[in-house]
């Protein structure tokens, strides 16, 4: 399996300015692989410790933080000498020993010579619970779901990978009924780095549902076991709610589709809590499409992601064949599907500035406006052929932004004032250099 967050732990690796890095991203998403992979690729040795329901880990880490006493520990702990340039010290699960977490700090200011990694599935609901943090002390990645071009290289393409990463769109025009295909079938595997495997392997659609089924389940086993119990039925009725949001024309969440009277302060904590262990996605409005985007943010208006689109579309209960197949039944879905895509793939690209936006008398919406370097682009959203772009005309006769993109199964093409970018090309937005700027 390939991640091209290999190449991200290389460079960091090789940084004069490297600290102990924290890999945050829900659970499942291949943390642990990730690492033992680094280290298996980049090192001579690696010393994996799991800090779950380790006792030793707990009574080391209790005591003096000394990095001295603690490495004598951990050699103990594995059974050898460790040698900083040569060895890999993977951390994992280390929110469950939070002072492990604050003994990151000694290890950047009096041990940088260490090379550390670690990763926590529920890390970012620990640092709410007051967990003291080392801040300034570490460097950080984020890790998602499978991007779609990862999904193509585990699934034999590598070949149509690199097409979209060198932006070939001539060649993509060739490939382009294969390249839709496997786009449909991402839309249901989805980018779970099991769900991929396996259906790499085979092409066993029930066994990838199985699996979908086994992580949903897991993630419910999170939010009974780890979340605050006033909050479990909110958490679960705001992560139910999900596919009924997204089908809406308008995809703004409405706390209304919760319970009747439902408001924003029943249900804040759920959602955050949510987000905060990487299992939704907050998309906020935009008042004006004005730089900086943040500072026109509307925080009380707001679109909710799934982590994943394999697993929206499990949890919505959508067949392979309805996806494969065209399907009127699902036609609307099939536009919710595709917006999950494309913010997930934004996402996953390291697009960080995404936004959407509606005027005041929601005539105009935007499905993504994206803040790059000094530019603002605006992207419409098309689940087939359907071409007609009326809102996006509106608004690029208004605001005159200098890329404006339309996404569907279209080829790419480049008109007077707007750009058609295939759904199976929207990474290239992470890097919009060769897309015709004008």
């Amino acid at each position: 399996m390939y991640r091209h967050a290999l190449h991200d732990l290389k460079q960091w690796k090789e940084s004069s300015r490297r600290k102990p890095l924290i890999i945050e991203g829900a659970r499942q998403v291949g943390k642990t692989w990730l690492m033992k992979e680094f280290g298996a690729q980049e090192y001579k040795n690696t010393v994996y410790i799991n800090f779950d329901h380790n006792e030793i880990m707990t009574n080391l880490f209790a005591g003096d933080l000394s990095i001295q006493r603690i490495m004598q520990g951990i050699e103990l702990y594995c059974g050898h000498t460790i040698t900083p340039d040569d060895t890999l010290l993977i951390f994992d699960e280390i929110q469950e020993v939070p002072a492990a977490l604050a003994s990151l700090k000694y290890f950047c200011e009096n041990a940088p010579e260490y090379h550390i990694i670690c990763a926590g599935s529920l890390l970012g609901i620990a640092l709410h619970r007051g967990t003291s943090f080392p801040v300034g002390k570490v460097d950080f990645l984020k890790l998602y779901p499978l991007s779609f071009r990862e999904f193509l290289i585990a699934d034999g393409m590598k070949d149509c990978a690199d097409m979209i990463e060198r932006k070939d769109f001539e060649m993509m025009k060739v490939f382009r009924l294969k390249l839709t295909d496997a786009l449909k079938k991402y839309y249901y595997v989805g980018g779970m780095p099991e769900a991929v495997l396996a259906f790499s392997a085979n092409h066993d659609y029930h066994q990838v549902a199985q699996i979908q089924d086994n992580i949903l389940a897991a993630y419910d086993q999170d939010v009974s076991k780890h979340a605050p119990n006033d909050q479990v039925p909110r958490i679960r009725a705001v992560w139910n709610s999900i596919p009924s949001q997204l089908a809406k024309e308008n995809r703004k969440f409405v706390y209304g589709l919760l319970r009747q009277g439902g408001r924003a302060k029943e249900y804040e904590t759920a959602i955050m809590w949510l987000c905060d262990c990487g299992l939704a996605r907050k998309i906020s409005r935009i008042s004006a499409p004005k730089l900086p985007l943040k500072a026109y943010e509307d925080l009380k208006a707001f679109k909710l992601y799934f982590l994943d689109v394999g697993l929206l579309s499990r949890l919505s209960g959508l067949t392979p064949m309805t996806l494969l197949e065209k399907n009127a039944l699902f036609s609307e879905f099939k536009g919710a599907l595709t917006e999950q895509y494309v913010q997930q793939e934004l996402t996953a690209n390291g697009v960080q500035n995404i936004y959407y936006y509606t005027n005041e008398r929601s005539t105009l919406e935007i499905d993504f406006i994206l803040g790059l370097d000094a530019s603002i682009i605006p992207i419409e959203v098309k689940a087939e052929e359907n071409l007609r772009a009326k809102s996006l005309k509106s608004f690029q006769e208004k605001y005159e932004c200098p890329l404006a993109i339309r996404t569907s199964m279209s080829d790419y093409r480049k008109e007077s004032w707007l750009t058609n970018l295939p759904l199976y090309a929207v990474s290239a937005l992470a890097d919009p250099d060769g897309l015709a700027l004008s």
